[in-house]
């Protein structure tokens, strides 16, 4: 059984898969939706708690990480997104209601960033706020 430490460092990868998928949604991802993320890390995420990676720095940043990664790699935004569901479904009692709301909010300021909200991201943002519903 992996430790609440391990459990919350994957929280935060899976997050960065979600955001990921979410600016991908369009099969592009723009600066500005880049930009959003970032300062949403650095408004908001870092704020949730005091987790810390290996490296002794937020683990919050490791949305970043895995949203960078996602992009230099041009990984496929659905696969992204069912990562991000399957660990949602497996660890749903990490989700409090604010995480939910933080993580819509990041997610909406994301799509909204640039020339506002497409059909295909508006189709995973409806997924998305149906399973954070669950």
């Amino acid at each position: 059984m992996k430790n609440t430490s391990e459990v919350g460092k994957e929280l935060y990868e899976n997050l960065g898969k979600l955001f990921y998928a979410i600016a991908m949604a369009d099969s592009r991802v723009h600066e500005k939706e880049v930009s959003k993320l970032r300062t949403f890390i650095r408004q908001y995420w870092l704020k949730v708690d005091e987790l810390e990676d290996d490296f002794g720095t937020d683990a919050a940043y490791q949305i970043e990480s895995v949203f960078d990664w996602s992009m230099d790699h041009d990984l496929d935004s659905e696969a992204c997104y069912a990562d991000f569901r399957e660990f949602y479904e497996d660890n749903k009692g990490m989700f409090s209601a604010f995480i939910k709301v933080l993580i819509l909010d990041t997610a909406n300021a994301i799509s909204n960033s640039f020339s506002g909200k497409n059909k295909s991201e508006l189709v995973m943002l409806g997924k998305l706020e149906l399973l954070l519903k669950e």
